[in-house]
């Protein structure tokens, strides 16, 4: 009984959630496509929004939610520390360059495309190029895990962080990668494909109905995550994130039910490389580095490990700070005190602090889940319980 009451408070709570996000998807759609561009809009209006909030910095926020949401099923509902994420993004990316542009001129394969059929390279539909990153990234992961994830703890951390190096350093000198090219080295690849939608193909300037289109897929993946932590699956996860050992002893295949949450992870973060290629308009090296990694696992930490919504709060926090906040907050403190402080350059500054700060003083995050929340504080309630016992025995 107290179990099915504890399972409708969780789904009424994630019914709740779900409204209050579509809500807020349906309102920032007409904001940045019919409110913004409206002529009508005061001046005023319309800079603070752009210096604020520009509808590009929603929409990479929304990329970032993407992957955070995948790296949330590792490290937050398995218990696995990984800090080579940005590899999946970066596979991710590539698929999107390979399968959606030019890259291959000597070639001429088209399959429901967005360009003209007689457009050198490969071009495949954008939500097909999406599947693909999603289960090439998949496969990496299973590849990639199943010789790793006997590890535990820090050694577990330092073979995904070599990973997350490995991949990166491969396509960014991959102009002659064994006497072939597979990915233009530092140039990148410039130009992927526009999305089609049907009545139009959404270009890189398209950014209200690219909003349209990252918010459907942050939704797929909050729906995924949602499903699968409801599940047998998902229980298994969090059985082994919480003991591994009683986990084994209750008959989890301890192998499997890792590989499977590190493929999840990584088909998430395939979807953000193809989302973010989309998005920047091409596939750029240097993009994919070490700090990403860290960054997406910072998004995890500060909105509440194991936690759906918790992950998509913390990766709207960071990813604004970082793509525009700090750049905005500064712009308006110099015009206001006359200063020339430059504070984009303490993103990462800023970033060590409030994990510090957290870590210190509310380790479970900003909407942590509630299991996870009473792990963290077991030897507070333990103590509580040891004193009110001495209280009672004094008495």
């Amino acid at each position: 009984m107290a179990k099915t009451s504890v399972s409708n408070n969780v789904t009424r709570s994630n019914r709740k959630w779900i409204i209050g996000y579509s809500i807020a998807g349906l309102i920032l759609f007409i904001t940045y496509q019919f409110l913004i561009p409206w002529e009508g809009l005061p001046l005023g209006i319309y800079d603070a929004v752009y210096q604020w909030m520009p509808p590009s910095a929603i929409n990479e926020s929304l990329v970032y939610v993407i992957m955070a949401l995948g790296l949330n099923i590792v490290v937050g509902y398995a218990g696995l520390l990984d800090l080579g994420y940005v590899a999946f993004w970066a596979i991710g990316g590539y698929c999107a360059g390979w399968f959606m542009s030019e890259f291959f001129y000597f070639l001429n394969i088209h399959f429901l495309g967005s360009v003209p059929a007689e457009a050198p390279g490969i071009h495949i539909n954008f939500w097909m190029v999406l599947l693909i990153g999603g289960f090439v990234c998949a496969l990496f992961g299973i590849l990639i895990g199943a010789p790793t994830l006997r590890l535990k703890s820090d050694y577990l951390a330092l073979v995904t962080l070599g990973f997350g190096e490995i991949i990166p350093q491969v396509f960014f000198n991959g102009e002659n990668f064994f006497g072939f090219n597979i990915s233009n080295g530092t140039k990148g690849i410039v130009r992927v494909d526009p999305i089609p939608v049907g009545v139009k193909d959404l270009g890189p300037f398209d950014f209200g109905w690219k909003l349209l289109i990252f918010l459907l897929l942050t939704a797929v993946m909050v729906f995924i995550s949602l499903r699968l932590r409801r599940g047998r699956l998902g229980r298994a996860w969090l059985a082994i994130r919480e003991d591994e050992l009683a986990a084994s002893m209750m008959g989890v295949p301890l192998m499997r039910t890792k590989l499977a949450s590190y493929a999840v992870g990584a088909f998430a973060g395939g979807l953000g490389g193809v989302a973010f290629a989309t998005h920047v308009d091409g596939v750029y090296a240097e993009r994919f580095n070490f700090t990403i990694s860290i960054f997406l696992l910072a998004m995890v930490v500060l909105g509440g490990m194991g936690n759906v919504w918790g992950v998509i709060l913390g990766a709207f926090i960071l990813s604004w700070v970082n793509g525009n906040g700090l750049t905005a907050f500064g712009q308006f403190y110099n015009d206001r005190f006359g200063t020339e402080v430059d504070f984009a350059s303490f993103t990462f500054l800023l970033f060590g602090l409030v994990l510090i700060l957290m870590m210190l003083f509310k380790r479970e995050g900003l909407l942590p889940e509630s299991r996870l929340k009473l792990m963290l504080h077991e030897d507070e309630l333990d103590d509580e319980d040891a004193s009110g016992s001495k209280k009672k025995v004094g008495k």
